[in-house]
């Protein structure tokens, strides 16, 4: 299974309580359809005595399946916590975005929502080369005015 058909085929599951395993998620997901994976991130922060993050994925083996299991567990009790359920969303790219460790200006996302037309090149070099007609000095032409404002009668 590809990546994108992967992603279609799985749930986001938020506001879960700490008690919650993998275990529990699989039995209360189980009757949507066949399950391929759940997983439930771990909590990074040292300081916690949460097991996870409050929040898993759990993967279908058919999409279908990922969209009945919105319509019927979103806004359902699991452990006396109401669950949010929804399509999960794929990870950005760590070569995409403000993240990376490559210039925005040269990331394939970023130059093919920017591209230049040929019309829009032509026409910039156009007006660059009418600003080369103009005089270098902005202040050329007033010499001959030594006092600011209105001349004296």
């Amino acid at each position: 299974m590809t990546d994108a058909a992967r992603w279609k085929a799985t749930v986001y599951v938020g506001g879960l309580a700490s008690v919650v395993t993998a275990g529990n998620l699989h039995d209360a997901f189980i009757p949507f359809g066949e399950i391929a994976d759940v997983s439930l991130p771990k909590n990074d922060n040292p300081n916690s005595t949460d097991p996870h993050r409050g929040f898993a994925y759990v993967e279908y083996e058919d999409p279908e399946d990922a969209k009945e299991a919105i319509d019927n567990m979103d806004q359902a009790e699991l452990f006396g916590r109401v669950l949010r359920v929804s399509a999960a969303k794929p990870p950005k790219s760590a070569e995409e975005g403000l993240g990376s460790k490559t210039a925005v200006w040269e990331q394939e996302g970023w130059l093919a929502e920017h591209a230049v037309s040929e019309e829009d090149r032509l026409a910039a070099e156009r007006a660059k080369a009418g600003e080369q007609d103009r005089p270098d000095d902005p202040m050329q032409g007033l010499e001959g005015l030594d006092v600011a404002g209105p001349k004296p009668e």
